[in-house]
């Protein structure tokens, strides 16, 4: 798919950051390192990956949003744990000051998360409300210049590094539902918060993720994202990019889950020929190919409308069911081709098998996806 020169020298960067700098350390941040973790961000963010899409003014590289998407592709194909968390920290915690943030609000905060200064993580998810999103019941009451809040998150990606979060409260109980939130930043040092390790996950183990408890945490109201009640508006059109972000990451796995078994089919011999010259194998790693190729057009074309400034709710949700899904069956059958040793930490793929699973879960299910297709549909 044709990719401009400044995306192919986007792409480029990427791909030497995973090379150099990533593949040396990928089985010790795979356990889970912090270290290890950040001295990726530190290296990430000294050869501008960390502030691709936010203006020069504060910073940034001002790229379009396909090269965004496609580092994030790159670093995929190695870890997706690196990418997710790179992902979290630009679409759902620096965009979301860009677009809402006051100057002041920019001023202090960009600059840094550009410079990976100030990692940014995104607190939305709550015991009683996952899916349903817009139910939260973490409070936010005014008091005085600031708000008291109270509550809990979880499944909250950088929670340890993370030097601030973007989170929702509910400012208003006497409105049930979205229209009831608001959005506040909410930095790590701030008293009342406080931050505990998440459930051990089934992968991504490269990144951390805990939970977050407010308890009578005070937040000014200079912290305050936008408006009250906005709150969810401000996170749809962050999730709204943090899907492409996803369909980005899952064509990176999906890529490494092709590539991982073209090696092997063609250096493992059963019955006196290798894999590869077997017909069923054949079938199996074409419909991969096909597959990646159909997520790819959904994914950039979702990202060149957004560049363009025009709606991609509809098309960013595609993106980010069919990829995350298609991801999936790449990996299901890259383990098949590999057999007995597909289960086995020896090779790759049963990470790949681990880390794919969570693509079609978080940031809205397929089967949030479909509705949200299925709304755009409607409505004509």
């Amino acid at each position: 798919m044709f990719l401009t020169e400044t995306q192919l020298g986007v792409q480029a960067l990427a791909r030497e950051f995973v090379q150099k700098d990533l593949n040396p350390v990928l089985s010790v941040l795979e356990t889970g390192d912090l270290n290890t973790l950040k001295a990726m961000w530190q290296r990430m963010a000294d050869i501008g990956l960390t502030g691709l899409p936010f203006p020069e003014e504060y910073g940034g590289s001002a790229v379009d949003s396909l090269s965004y998407f496609l580092v994030l592709e790159e670093i995929a194909k190695a870890s997706s744990a690196l990418a997710t968390s790179l992902s979290v920290h630009v679409s759902l915690g620096g965009l979301p000051i860009l677009y809402y943030g006051t100057d002041d609000q920019k001023a202090r905060y960009l600059p840094d998360v550009v410079q990976a200064k100030k990692i940014g993580a995104f607190a939305l998810t709550e015991p009683n409300a996952g899916s349903d999103a817009g139910s939260g019941l973490t409070k936010a009451e005014k008091n005085g210049s600031g708000y008291v809040l109270n509550g809990s998150k979880l499944f909250i990606t950088n929670a340890f590094i993370a030097s601030f979060f973007v989170s929702t409260a509910r400012t208003n109980r006497e409105i049930s539902g979205a229209k009831g939130l608001t959005a506040f930043l909410v930095d790590t040092e701030t008293p009342g918060l406080v931050i505990h390790e998440g459930d051990e996950k089934m992968g991504l183990k490269g990144s951390d993720w805990g939970e977050l408890t407010f308890e009578d945490c005070k937040v000014p109201e200079a912290q305050r994202l936008s408006e009250e009640g906005v709150g969810f508006k401000i996170f749809m059109k962050s999730l709204d990019i943090g899907r492409i972000s996803i369909g980005a990451i899952s064509l990176g796995v999906a890529e490494a889950c092709l590539d991982a078994s073209l090696e092997y089919a063609k250096q493992r011999y059963q019955f006196g020929k290798t894999l590869s010259e077997f017909q069923a194998i054949q079938m199996k790693l074409a419909d991969m190919a096909m597959q990646i190729e159909a997520a790819r057009s959904l994914v950039y074309s979702a990202a060149r409308l957004k560049e363009a400034g025009l709606p991609f709710s509809k098309e960013a949700s595609m993106a980010k069911c069919y990829a995350s899904e298609m991801c999936n069956a790449c990996a299901r059958e890259a383990v098949q081709i590999f057999g007995g040793y597909g289960y086995t930490k020896d090779f790759p793929v049963e990470r790949y098998f681990r880390d794919a699973r969570v693509m079609s879960l978080f940031e809205g299910t397929s089967q949030i996806q479909r509705t949200v297709i299925a709304k755009h549909l409607l409505k004509g």
